[in-house]
């Protein structure tokens, strides 16, 4: 009888225990939230996300910005609306779901894959598609919520820092070189911009692949950086030669990686062996100019065009990962209440790696 009731009174306290964590739940939380176009990042405390079905509500650890944040702050990214909590990367602790059959998630340390409502269709998203952060709030909270098909177990080895750096960037790059370019063993491969989020992945993914790598970038540092890396040389894109240079250093490339656009494209056709494939996944630098199209068709030169991943992406992303026990470049971590000062670095692109806010 004693067992009995000493039963009870523990199930009792864990019973309230938990109505004192979901009470607390039900309150406010911190969050850096975005009030309107060039308008500065500011700490709020705003209500903890409620959680419908098929959804859960993670505690983020850490998150990670992305360039796609520098320009919704600058007003030039589409679908725009405010206020808005930013951050596509988040990593942390599963705190509660929206449905009993899912209770295995709680307590779990996880990633969030970040690319929302993809599709049935692997070749490319649908009409409903989005990025965590707009036009759901995001990762740089307190709390997110995120539908439970979003959660992936954290690769056990890394930090929740370095697994925050991973989702977008990593996505990104792994889709434009594997499931777009056909990356395979041994192949030349150029990254354009070493030193951004997704240019530095698809720096690590292709070395860890076993690619022959090479790297455009701004500066002779990153440059650097990309050779401790593993990449077999670099140019500056800043000499009026770089195209020269690289044909002199390497030859040909069988795949290249582009996130600028912009006049290097007319170089890019040139460089590429026949049956190369240049990959573009964003147009920092302008729209193609006129091309010489004769020697795409006598090249057999395949254009191609990436945004984000599917599911099935990210979950060959996260496999290759853990495969080759790969460690995202994080170039500095802030604290939640400096994100502004964090955001302030992409200003002059003088990262090499991802930014990291540490929200715990």
């Amino acid at each position: 009888m004693c067992r009995f009731f000493a039963i009870v009174q523990r199930r009792c306290l864990a019973s309230f225990i938990s109505c004192l964590s979901f009470s607390s739940l039900m309150s406010n939380h911190k969050a850096i939230v975005l009030h309107g176009i060039n308008e500065p990042l500011m700490l709020k405390e705003i209500p903890v996300p409620v959680i419908g079905q098929n959804e859960a509500l993670v505690r983020i650890k850490a998150a990670a910005f992305n360039r796609r944040d520098w320009w919704i702050q600058q007003g030039k990214y589409a679908g725009l609306k405010f206020p808005i909590v930013l951050g596509s990367d988040g990593a942390g602790v599963v705190e509660r779901v929206g449905d009993d059959d899912q209770n295995h998630w709680v307590g779990q340390e996880v990633v969030i894959n970040p690319s929302l409502d993809w599709g049935d269709n692997e070749a490319f998203q649908g009409k409903s598609f989005r990025i965590l952060g707009l036009p759901d709030d995001g990762t740089f909270a307190e709390f997110v919520r995120v539908p439970v098909s979003n959660l992936h177990k954290k690769p056990a080895y890394l930090s929740f820092e370095e697994a925050a750096a991973l989702p977008l960037g990593g996505l990104t790059a792994y889709r434009a070189l594997f499931s777009r370019a056909g990356l395979k063993r041994g192949d030349k491969v150029l990254v354009v911009g070493a030193g951004g989020g997704v240019a530095t992945f698809a720096l690590l993914w292709a070395v860890y692949a076993g690619a022959t790598v090479y790297v455009t970038s701004g500066t002779s540092a990153k440059i650097e950086q990309a050779l401790a890396l593993g990449a077999k040389g670099g140019v500056l894109y800043t000499q009026p030669d770089w195209a020269e240079q690289l044909r002199k250093q390497a030859g040909g490339f069988d795949i290249i990686v582009d996130s600028a656009l912009g006049e290097g494209v007319v170089h890019h056709i040139d460089l590429a062996n026949p049956g190369g494939r240049i990959v573009f996944f964003g147009g920092t630098a302008g729209d193609i100019p006129a091309l010489n199209a004769r020697k795409l068709f006598w090249k057999q030169l395949s254009l191609l065009g990436t945004t984000m991943g599917s599911p099935a992406d990210f979950d060959a992303m996260l496999a290759f990962v853990n495969q080759h026990r790969a460690v995202p470049v994080v170039h500095a971590t802030y604290a939640l209440n400096e994100a502004e000062a964090a955001l302030r670095q992409m200003d002059q692109s003088e990262q090499f790696g991802k930014i990291v806010l540490n929200i715990s």
